[in-house]
């Protein structure tokens, strides 16, 4: 088996992983492979993950999709960001916004001129300098790609989206290109009694379906990776101790907010997600600090607009699989590991995994030097995403319960400490080349959060300190006055949708 050639793909379950995973392959590799997906009708999907990142826009490209005829068919909205209400105290807010800030020097962030502004007497807020945070906060939207007559970038967006809508698009999308979707419950999973490889799956009507790679985005439990070849899971609840959350959707409100809303509570945090026909809600709690039925109570009384379904309850434990890749077997989606959906990026862990293996596909069998450069990618892409996650919990002033008590004073990765430790001493964040959350994203959860660097680069006293000031004063005007010009964000959905909200 392990040097066989690969000719026949079998996923393991649909959704949002399982119909990414066969659009991605059906759509690149759908002349040489066979390709079935197998769902049983009898477990739904968890469908809360309805927001996204700007990568999404990668994913559309690259697969060919219409992006209007695809925020049609998944009411989708626009996301401009993340709005973080009462992370570092009660009362405060501040965005993680996507974009550039500003405009850079040459070997010297914005971040880095800021800093010396305010180290000499400007009082500017460093979001004054965000096209797509002061878009937001106007309920403003419209596709930019940089600012009129000047090289400065434009706006960038991703998508919320309904999830279930979104699989189902997907779904036709990849029945389209030869994927073979058989409904049905898997009673067995067959293994190669020599090197334990996975041969075939054995349906409760007496089916075989037989494959030579197995991608398995069967959710939490892990059908294939963790019950069939039981590769282990790293347990990170002592650094994301939440591991409850209840969903409800409710009315949607117009004018629609190009972002979404992640508002801190005593033992968790409570999201909001706009769609054009409905809001997503949702509360990410701690049991050890909050029960259920107080969750659910606590979610119910904080909703913008009028519950329209009964609450969800959902258990999960933060962390991954120590082997994403393991014999002739991927796990994609909640299967591979969960990180709570605090920076919206589970649809993109799916995004990047089966891009991943399209880049290291099997083609002649599986080689263990492509499994582990897959387990490597895999894993530095979690830690570093569960790092930047983490960052919010910790890097808080709140003590105003026993929740976030604890979490301002855990332990904390060595890797974050070091980050967090050079940010506050020079201003600086190195990250290596493919991360997911640029050098911006990190400054705005730190100064957001309250760590506030003691020094800045050099290189930001190239300037006087009046041409620093005129510099700063010319991005501001430039910024509001493109803002100003652009329509709303609800002007554009309706234009869109063909609705007149």
């Amino acid at each position: 088996m392990p040097n066989s050639h690969i000719k026949r793909l079998v996923i393991v379950g649909g959704g949002t992983a399982g119909w990414i995973t066969a659009a991605v392959m059906s759509r690149m590799l759908n002349k040489t492979l066979d390709i079935t997906l197998v769902e049983s009708p009898n477990i739904s999907s968890v469908g809360v993950g309805e927001a996204t990142i700007p990568p999404i826009l990668i994913l559309n490209n690259a697969l060919g999709i219409d992006n209007a005829d695809f925020m049609r068919k998944t009411n989708a909205t626009i996301k401009l960001g993340i709005e973080f209400e009462n992370w570092k105290h009660k009362d405060h807010s501040y965005m993680h916004a996507f974009g550039k800030f500003g405009n850079d020097f040459p070997f010297c962030g914005f971040e880095q001129l800021w800093l010396r502004g305010r180290n000499t007497g400007d009082s500017t807020d460093f979001w004054d300098y965000s096209l797509n945070y002061q878009a937001a906060i106007e309920g403003k939207f419209a596709p930019l790609d940089t600012i009129p007559n000047t090289e400065l970038q434009g706006l960038i967006h991703a998508y919320h989206f309904d999830a279930g809508l979104y699989a189902n698009y997907l779904r036709s999308f990849s029945e389209q290109r030869g994927v073979t979707r058989i409904e049905g419950h898997i009673e067995q999973v067959k293994q190669d009694s020599e090197n334990g490889f996975i041969t075939s799956l054995q349906l409760e009507n007496g089916e075989q379906v037989e494959g030579d790679l197995f991608i398995d985005c069967s959710g939490f439990r892990g059908l294939l990776i963790e019950q069939t070849l039981q590769a282990g899971y790293n347990d990170w609840s002592h650094w994301l101790p939440c591991d409850r959350a209840v969903a409800v959707q409710s009315k949607a409100e117009y004018p629609i907010q190009p972002y979404t809303k992640a508002t801190a509570h005593e033992s968790g945090w409570q999201w909001r997600i706009p769609l054009t026909e409905r809001t997503g809600n949702g509360l990410v709690y701690c049991s050890q600090y909050l029960d259920a039925d107080q969750a659910q109570d606590q979610l119910l009384e904080n909703l913008n607009s009028q519950a329209t379904t009964e609450p969800k309850h959902l258990r999960f434990l933060t962390g991954r699989r120590r082997s994403q890749w393991l014999k002739n077997c991927v796990a994609i989606g909640l299967s591979s590991g969960f990180l709570e959906p605090l920076e919206s990026t589970s649809i993109h862990l799916i995004q990047t995994a089966a891009i991943r293996l399209l880049k290291l596909f099997p083609h002649n069998g599986v080689k263990q030097s492509e499994v582990d450069e897959f387990n490597r990618q895999s894993q530095q892409e979690f830690e570093h995403i569960r790092d930047f996650i983490i960052l919010h919990y910790h890097a808080t002033e709140r003590d105003d319960s026993e929740f976030w008590r604890y979490c301002n004073n855990m332990s904390i990765p060595d890797t974050l400490k070091h980050k967090i430790d050079l940010f506050r001493d020079t201003g600086k964040v190195q990250n290596p080349t493919e991360a997911l959350f640029s050098d911006v994203g990190w400054h705005q959860i730190m100064i957001g959060q309250g760590i506030m660097p003691t020094d800045y680069h050099p290189l930001a006293n190239a300037m006087s300190q009046a041409q620093l000031t005129e510099y700063h004063r010319n991005l501001k005007a430039i910024f509001q006055q493109v803002v100003k010009k652009l329509p709303t964000h609800q002007s554009f959905l309706n234009k869109v949708h063909g609705t007149a909200h």
